[in-house]
């Protein structure tokens, strides 16, 4: 298969009627006891719940941390990356997530705020701050198998004689981009992406630094719905380029 039947694929995958998006339904708060799973978690006075539903995210995967090449660098958000903050970096949730991190080998948790983007390897879900690594016992061998939960917050003021709801944020809309390759030369990533953009894709190159190192990463436009990015995804492994992965912007 040529490398424009494969791009052309690809361009009908994303051209296909856009599935509906649907936001993760408001569950009252009541008087039942829930799961040890659901117990919730208080932030700066926020009481915040794991989300119930499998509409909400929910991933096993592997936890990696960074430190101090980045501590005082601006984050994706536009805030300063402080590395004894609880914060973390994923590549798709919208910013301002909370997520309720697990160490799966030694049952720590801890609760963090996404406000970068990260970590770009495959096969990694979640790009922890010094603190919160060293909070679930990751800072010394850098990587752990974890399990990480968005957490719902509760209403900040509750109608008069109503309980409570919670309230989610839709996890499945946004600007999304399957990554297919990086590279430290500008000029291989220019290539890479003349390719895409031949064939009618939005092609972007992101310029990121890592220490005193520029790494130009290639970006395909994926759609407004995490769900189509992961089936260009899916179609682009198929298709030979293994390294692929969605990103959000």
């Amino acid at each position: 298969m040529t490398d424009k039947t494969l791009l052309h694929l690809l361009c009908c995958l994303l051209l296909m009627t856009s599935c509906s998006v649907h936001s993760v339904p408001k569950e009252k708060v009541t008087g039942t006891r829930s799961p040890a799973t659901q117990k919730p978690y208080v932030i700066n006075n926020v009481r915040y719940y794991p989300i119930p539903s499998a509409e909400g995210y929910s991933e096993n995967g592997i936890a990696s941390w960074y430190g101090g090449k980045f501590h005082g660098r601006k984050t994706s958000n536009g805030e300063t990356y402080d590395m004894h903050a609880m914060t973390a970096a994923h590549k798709t949730l919208p910013m301002n997530t909370m997520l309720l991190i697990k160490n799966l080998d030694n049952g720590k948790t801890t609760v963090v705020r996404i406000n970068d983007r990260g970590p770009f390897v495959q096969g990694r879900i979640v790009d922890l701050s010094f603190k919160a690594a060293e909070s679930l016992g990751i800072a010394q061998h850098g990587i752990a198998r974890v399990q990480a939960v968005a957490l719902g917050q509760e209403e900040a003021v509750a109608k008069p004689g109503k309980p409570p709801t919670l309230v989610y944020q839709d996890l499945s809309a946004g600007e999304f981009y399957v990554q297919i390759g990086a590279f430290a030369k500008a000029s291989n990533a220019v290539k890479l992406q003349k390719r895409f953009a031949d064939s009618g894709h939005t092609a972007i190159i992101q310029k990121d630094y890592e220490g005193e190192s520029i790494v130009n990463r290639v970006q395909v436009y994926a759609g407004k719905t995490l769900q189509n990015a992961k089936r260009a995804e899916n179609a682009l492994h198929e298709r030979g380029w293994v390294g692929a992965f969605v990103v959000a912007r």
